[in-house]
């Protein structure tokens, strides 16, 4: 199932971060360019790194220059998660463009990629999760609250694989068609922003 291999690049992706523990370190993709894990393996690495932005901007002692820099390190992840979205819907339009479509067939309320992007941040949850449920430095009430959230978390991931790879299926046989909406973000755009504009 798609959504089991999708889940093992993100769990790849997690680990080997953790390694070194750094928003600052060099990204490696392990991957080759005509390999979807590829895709996959880069737009974990993105939502795991921001993860760590969301940490470290949060702390109440942060310089407003550093929050400064890491607001805009936090915007320009976004962008390019976004973009990783949309190369992995690339590859899942390009994968059914032969489909036959069949009468009465229904288009989905997300696409295949947003829902895969659900998972990735879904698997930070549960990595993230598990490490307070291990804590040996929290009351007990705390690891028993993260505990119950934990398998709240893994029931989750079970019902949007089945979700993703039924959707797949979906579209595979013909019952679901695709359609892509590219994400228009204007704040990001120098003609459409109007301070970035005025700037020109």
């Amino acid at each position: 199932m798609f959504s089991d291999f999708a889940y093992r690049i993100f769990e790849e992706s997690i680990r080997n971060y953790h390694i070194e523990d750094s928003v600052d370190q060099a990204f490696v993709n392990p991957y080759t360019d005509d390999d979807i894990a590829r895709l996959l393996y880069r737009k974990n690495w993105i939502d795991t790194v921001q993860w760590h932005y969301e940490d470290l901007i949060r702390d109440p002692e942060i310089e407003p220059a550093a929050a400064l820099v890491l607001k805009r390190k936090i915007d320009a992840s976004n962008q390019d998660r976004t973009d990783l979205v949309e190369y992995i819907d690339s590859y899942f339009l390009e994968k059914y463009r032969s489909v036959e479509i069949k009468e009465g067939a229904t288009i989905n309320t997300e696409s295949p990629a947003w829902a895969i992007d659900r998972l990735s941040i879904l698997a930070l949850k549960i990595y993230h999760m598990q490490e307070e449920v291990s804590r040996t430095d929290a009351s007990p009430e705390h690891i028993e609250k993260c505990s119950q959230k934990l398998n709240v978390l893994l029931e989750q991931r079970k019902d949007l694989s089945t979700a993703i790879d039924q959707l797949l299926a979906d579209i595979e046989a013909g019952k679901k068609y695709m359609k892509v909406y590219r994400q228009m973000k204007m704040y990001n755009d120098e003609e459409m922003n109007p301070v970035l504009r005025g700037q020109k």
